[in-house]
């Protein structure tokens, strides 16, 4: 049975204290949210179309972090097909513009662009048994795709979560936040951390909000520059 986690509650992913012993060799860092349906406002509300609204573009990121706690490569600028240049390419850093790291052992399967459905809303994949010793963390976040200039933030966003599945499919754990007004106008969440230790890996539910929209700010704390 997986564990449900608390904030700042850590694991390790092997094993659970039944003994239970998983599959590292690829694990599923799964990501979903709902978002909170708006009160009606009557038959008029409806007729007149008030109350819709925007789809909800929630983005899953990873940040692959050395043993200093930083991103060491972050990746090269190019140009799109439609003549925009996009930086961060095929560095340490995973997100819809650079959806798989050099190496193969990360990735970013997709962009669900309104979290509707049930399961996972987007999933990052992890070979952690493969992944080469110099990254010594993992860090996973998301953000609302321009929730400043939508007014979209956390504390419209339920059921939040986080959780990890081994290579077989079995859930290990799941950490799960529902919107607050200590979330209100907080467009970013660094959702929780696998990171190594004595020669396996940790999962650290972290659940800590950030005001931008933008991972590139929040990638600054992350950085030698």
């Amino acid at each position: 049975m997986a564990i449900n986690l608390v904030k700042g509650q850590t694991i390790d992913l092997r094993k659970n204290d039944k003994g239970e012993e998983f599959d590292l060799s690829q694990v599923t860092i799964g990501l979903g949210w709902d978002v909170r349906q708006q009160k009606s406002g009557g038959f008029l509300g409806k007729l007149l179309g008030g109350n819709k609204e925007a789809d909800y573009d929630l983005d899953a990121i990873a940040f692959l972090l050395d043993s200093n706690g930083k991103v060491a490569d972050l990746g090269r600028t190019v140009q799109t097909s439609d003549g925009r240049q996009v930086g961060l390419y095929q560095g340490d850093v995973i997100f819809f513009n650079s959806q798989k790291h050099p190496s193969g052992n990360i990735w970013l399967t997709g962009d669900n662009r309104t979290g509707a459905g049930d399961g996972d809303d987007e999933q990052i994949i992890v070979r952690l048994n493969a992944l080469d010793p110099k990254y010594d963390r993992i860090v996973f976040l998301v953000t609302v795709y321009q929730g400043r200039q939508n007014g979209q933030h956390f504390g419209m966003v339920e059921n939040a979560f986080i959780r990890a599945v081994d290579a077989r499919g079995r859930e290990i754990a799941k950490f799960t936040m529902s919107g607050d007004t200590a979330y209100n106008n907080m467009c970013g969440m660094i959702f929780a951390e696998v990171y190594r230790k004595d020669g396996g890996w940790k999962f650290r539910a972290l659940g800590n909000p950030e005001r931008s929209d933008n991972f590139v700010e929040i990638l600054r704390q992350y950085t030698y520059q």
